[in-house]
């Protein structure tokens, strides 16, 4: 069987040479990816930053920790509580304490006229893309946060120049390549909680990478930010840990554990998350695009060979031999091809990760490791896909008995065996049932990124299956209207279109899973974008919003009083804060929450209340939305508040889910700590517009504040701003394509390739050569505009399923249709279609046609 199947490849090797090349592909796709991949399992190991030269640091416990039945449970803390003065008093026995101090300290550096602004990442714009922002000089405000200098020794920080800070007005600060250009003796604006205050640069720092800081006196630090964020003490752990006790809420950090007590210690973790999905989800389409392709491309090879299986049996092979050959075929191919994509795969990790940091979708120092295991997995994975995808083939192939293969016309039948229609019907109900059951039970869960990647995979594939069946409907319906004009080409396309279905279906099936992903893919994340924009739109009825522009700094406190204090508008002051459940006694549930004052709320917002009333809320109350277990109005829940404080809650209101966003609303005495990061401001009816603008911004500029208008606010946060998202959509839509375009020029290849005797047919019936090659071109773009229809239906299939669930939801949004995308797949496709096809037609028809008419296999 070995020397039969190195025969037949030898013979058709161009059959072979498709399959290798496309096998090959996305077996180097899944190496790349898989490497990239394992990468991400693992942050880079970072010792402690801010307190390395600290021999014991006490903070406020960061992590909840409850006891339940089935352990103890933990979540991180939004608000960590300070150090209490009781707490510190009793450590400063135990020897020498340093109170470390963090706030928000912005510098607006000296420009002169001639100095170009800063560029580099030193200037920091907002997460909505507003422009930075701007002191009342005009100049860009550098993004720093402040601490006592007499905790620099803890990191340790080194003068570089100067001295250190002595008076209220003094400052040192680090410096960096790109950052602003500070030097000892610049006066500098430095904007505080407790105000904007020029200051005197009397020493510079080497900066360490993990922050942009600036250092005042200690007794400065105490005045702006009086709470002791976190205590170094120069004693032993053990005395430390006595002196505290067991229930103390403080924790005691040590060696590798002094890194908790960093700016942000888990961002190299959590930077990679998103890089893991991102590569999961690419290695996993590749795999499902890979196996379809393979499958569907032996699947058209076997087919071709029926004549010659029918010889076979004739000369007095036995099914089981006609089997094992096609099987070995398929082994070797699988080998020599996995074998050449692990290489190639080896060659591109490189770039796919050095072309992920350039494009922001990874961190900067992320870099391939030294894992070995995605190359055999990649490896074994495209020798079991090859095999697999023959094993049905190779069944059908054994089938064939000899007289039916020698009387078979040219006209394919019996394209749909049985198994085939079963495994199609199964798919399909699994397809369509899934879906249904989420939207009777959950909705909510069709909205996640999991769910609407997955889920059209098994569409995909039942409508590939059922693709034999659904080939002739469709192209009769498009080739319909050519076939009623002048000539003879439309009519020729219509009827060789039904008759070689098992070609043209070869021919859509890539299309069909490309086109599918592509319209769902983006249409459902453009939708999801459309329906939080519209969302926002309703729920906020503000006619400015004012926000911090940065992630977990609030607004200056100089900003806030002012606000409140206009004449003629309504003003709601909000705080970002979380609050922690415990479902089923079980887990632990964070949601993101928001302190407000439920009277101003109820002005500036129309929330989507489904049950009780949010003027009901109080300090002894929540709003929750449906997504929580409980969700009777009246009803108490026990959460737990942003800084760990236990709570019992009665529930005031609940909120419609939609599509997350509508979180969780409580108090400012439940805010736990956390200080003012929104302001809507409404303008009373009657109210001078003009003048409540003129205010904000006259006390936006004394502050550094951008105020934006409602319309500019809903634009920042619109559809279309995630440009991670979409270009990681790209990255994974460009992975399909390009199988995609390896199978489908594989296929009409071999599908010309095989039709050289119809093609001197039509040479000898009085055709010319230009009107062969237009007729071939036609035919495939006709396959393609098959696989566009099928995918299309896929595609709307999922979208409205979406819809749907949006609907159930409570959103009335529309669905977007990424039409722009879909047109550059399906042209891109029928190009590549049509090059595919008429290329080797072209050589063939080279030929004299008496010569091609008389070719045997």
């Amino acid at each position: 069987m070995l020397m039969l199947a190195l025969s037949g490849m030898r013979t058709r090797w161009i059959t072979f040479v498709g399959s290798f090349v496309a096998l090959a592909l996305g077996v180097g796709l899944i190496a790349a990816t898989g490497l990239a991949l394992a990468a991400t399992f693992d942050a880079p190991e970072r010792g402690p930053e801010r307190f390395a030269a600290a021999p014991v640091v006490v903070r406020a416990a960061d992590h909840l920790r409850v006891d339940t039945p089935t352990g103890t449970r933990s979540k991180p803390l939004d608000h960590p509580g300070p150090v209490g003065p009781g707490t510190a008093d009793r450590l400063a026995a135990l020897g020498r304490t340093v109170a470390d101090r963090t706030f928000p300290a912005d510098v607006t550096a000296p420009r002169t006229d001639t100095e170009e602004p800063p560029t580099g990442p030193a200037v920091k714009k907002p997460r909505t893309g507003a422009d930075p922002r701007k002191s009342r000089t005009g100049q860009d405000a550098e993004a720093r946060v402040g601490h006592p200098w007499e905790v620099a020794t803890a990191a340790p920080y080194r003068l570089t120049s100067g001295r250190a800070p002595a008076a209220p007005g003094e400052v040192v600060v680090t410096t960096r390549p790109g950052g602003a250009p500070l030097r000892t003796g610049d006066r500098v604006l430095v904007r505080t909680p407790a105000g904007n205050a020029p200051r005197t640069v009397v020493g510079t720092v080497a900066g360490r990478g993990f922050e942009d800081a600036v250092f005042f006196t200690d007794d400065e630090a105490a005045r702006i930010s009086p709470d002791i964020d976190a205590l170094v003490v120069h004693a032993d752990a053990t005395a430390v840990r006595r002196a505290l006790g067991p229930d103390s809420g403080m924790d005691v950090l040590t060696g590798h554990d002094r890194r908790r007590a960093d700016p942000d210690p888990d961002r190299d973790a959590r930077a990679l998350v998103s890089v893991n999905a991102l590569l999961g989800t690419a290695a996993g389409i590749t795999l499902f695009v890979s196996a379809a392709v393979v499958a569907s491309t032996f699947s058209f090879a076997v087919a071709q060979r029926r004549r010659e299986f029918g010889l076979l049996r004739t000369a007095g092979a036995t099914p089981g031999q006609i089997r094992r050959t096609v099987c070995a075929e398929a082994v070797l191919v699988g080998v020599l091809a996995s074998a050449a994509g692990v290489w190639l795969g080896a060659g591109a990790a490189p770039l796919l990760v050095g072309r992920m940091t350039e494009a922001g979708l990874a961190p900067p120092w992320f870099a391939l490791g030294d894992a070995s295991w995605p190359l055999h997995t990649a490896f074994w994975t495209g020798v079991f896909v090859a095999t697999a995808g023959a094993l049905v083939s190779c069944h059908r192939a054994g089938r064939t008995a000899p007289t039916e293969a020698l009387r078979e016309a040219a006209v394919d039948s019996r394209v749909m065996p049985a198994s085939r229609w079963a495994a199609a019907v199964l798919v399909l109900l699994a397809g369509l049932g899934l879906p249904a059951l989420a939207l009777a039970v959950d909705p909510g869960d069709l909205l996640g990124r999991k769910s609407y990647i997955t889920r059209p995979m098994l569409l995909v594939v039942g409508f590939a299956l059922l693709a034999p069946v659904l080939v002739r409907p469709v192209g009769r319906l498009l080739t319909w209207l050519p076939a009623r004009l002048p000539g003879a080409t439309g009519v020729l396309v219509r009827v060789n279109t039904a008759a070689g279905v098992r070609r043209t279906a070869a021919v859509a099936a890539p299309v069909l899973i490309t086109v599918a992903l592509a319209a769902t893919l983006t249409g459902t994340v453009a939708t999801l974008e459309e329906a939080r924009a519209t969302e926002a739109r309703t729920a906020t009825t503000a006619d400015f919003v004012v926000t911090s522009g940065q992630e977990g700094r609030p607004l200056a406190p100089a900003f806030v009083e002012r606000a409140r204090a206009v004449e003629g508008a309504v003003v709601s002051v909000s705080r970002s804060t979380a609050v922690t459940v415990l479902e089923e006694d079980t887990a632990l549930v964070t949601s993101e929450a928001r302190a407000v004052d439920p009277a101003r709320l109820a002005a500036v917002s129309e929330l989507p209340v489904t049950a009780g009333r949010l003027s009901d809320l109080d300090d002894d109350a929540i709003v929750v939305n449906e997504e929580w277990l409980t969700t009777r109005v009246g009803d108490r829940v026990t959460v737990w508040l942003g800084d760990g404080r236990k709570a019992s809650l009665r529930i005031a209101a609940v909120l419609a889910t939609g599509t997350g966003d509508n979180g969780v609303y409580v108090t400012r005495r439940n805010a736990g700590g956390a200080g003012v990061d929104r302001i809507d401001v409404k303008v009373a009816e009657g109210a001078d517009r003009r003048a409540v603008a003129a205010t904000l911004h006259t006390a936006g500029a004394a502050t550094g504040t951008r105020v934006t208008t409602r319309a500019e606010w809903l634009a920042a946060n619109g559809p279309g701003t995630n440009d991670q998202t979409r270009t990681g959509l790209r990255m994974i839509l460009g992975i399909a394509l390009l199988c995609t375009a390896t199978a489908l020029a594989n296929t009409l290849v071999m599908a010309t390739s095989d039709r050289v005797r119809d093609l001197a047919v039509l040479r000898l019936a009085g055709a010319t050569a230009p009107q062969v090659l237009r007729l071939v071109a036609a035919e495939a773009v006709v396959a393609v505009g098959v696989g566009a229809v099928l995918g299309g239906v896929v595609a709307a299939v999922n979208l409205l399923v979406v819809w749907g669930a949006l609907v159930l939801l409570g959103v009335m949004s529309a669905v977007v249709v990424p039409w722009g995308t879909l047109g550059l797949v399906v042209a891109a496709a029928v190009l590549l279609a049509a090059v595919s096809a008429v290329l080797p037609a072209s050589l063939a028809l080279r030929t004299r046609p008496v010569e091609l008419a008389g070719a045997r296999e």
